[in-house]
């Protein structure tokens, strides 16, 4: 059972998260079922999962915000999303063989990376077009693996990867934006099957997928997701890049922390 105090932090969570992106949803899940003491040895394979299951709402609301201002870019959706599906699916699976912490340890790692990255500010310059079939598959089946390891979107992968290839950045964010919802779908099927029938689970989970926790997180991202689209084009995208990077590498750091303590 979940107290106020923890029902409020996801509440929170979920408001950050559908202005500032989804990769702060699994270190605040985690934290929640740490302090509630649910989860056991499954809470990373949860907080993915749940986040997940998030962006499945979460997504469709920030593309219709994109698509009305004419951002994105069909084509390039059209010609990465079957192999993210893919990508995304088989990484949800294999994860359920993998032990939760390998999953944090990966998970801290990557968001160190991240928000490196964002603290830099520097984007790929432009080198080229846009590839093939294959290129586009190749590149799409990766950023959709790593997604489902860390429970996000994959716009840290797809917007660098589409500024190499000369598309515009607000392009490329509202296109990102269009790639998450598959990889959302696919890595929630993927966990929530994966999760299926796995002992020691929280009452309220559906495979790797805790449900009240999905529940307050929706309603905020859902509500709030528009606002995110519309200060991806209002807003410094500099500034609001490390003002992320400097949350990422807190929650990072606490995550680090914990798994050094054991």
């Amino acid at each position: 059972m979940l107290s106020w105090e923890l029902w409020a932090a996801l509440l929170a969570c979920g408001a950050a998260a559908g202005v500032g992106g989804g990769l702060i949803i699994v270190p605040v899940v985690l934290a929640v079922l740490s302090a509630a003491r649910l989860g056991g040895e499954h809470a990373q394979h949860l907080a993915v999962g749940t986040s997940l299951a998030v962006m499945v709402f979460t997504s469709l609301s920030s593309v219709r915000a994109h698509h009305k201002k004419g951002a994105v870019d069909w084509r390039i959706v059209r010609g990465m999303a079957p192999a993210m599906v893919a990508g995304t699916l088989l990484g949800s699976l294999v994860a359920g063989w993998i032990s939760g912490l390998a999953l944090r340890w990966f998970f801290v790692a990557y968001a160190y990376a991240v928000a490196a990255q964002m603290m830099i500010g520097r984007q790929p310059k432009g080198g080229r077009e846009m590839p093939g079939a294959a290129g586009q598959g190749m590149a799409g089946g990766a950023i959709g693996m790593v997604s489902s390891w860390v429970g996000i979107g994959g716009g840290s992968m797809s917007v660098p990867f589409m500024s190499w290839c000369n598309v515009p950045v607000h392009a490329a964010i509202a296109t990102s934006a269009a790639l998450g919802w598959p990889i959302a779908v696919s890595g929630a099927l993927g966990y929530l099957y994966s999760g299926w029938g796995a002992a020691g689970l929280p009452p309220g989970s559906a495979g790797f997928i805790y449900l009240p926790a999905m529940l307050a997180l929706m309603l905020m991202t859902v509500l709030l997701a528009p606002v995110g689209a519309k200060a991806a084009h209002r807003l410094p995208v500099a500034r609001l890049k490390k003002a992320f990077a400097v949350l990422m590498t807190v929650m990072a750091s606490q995550m680090l922390y914990s798994l050094l303590r054991g």
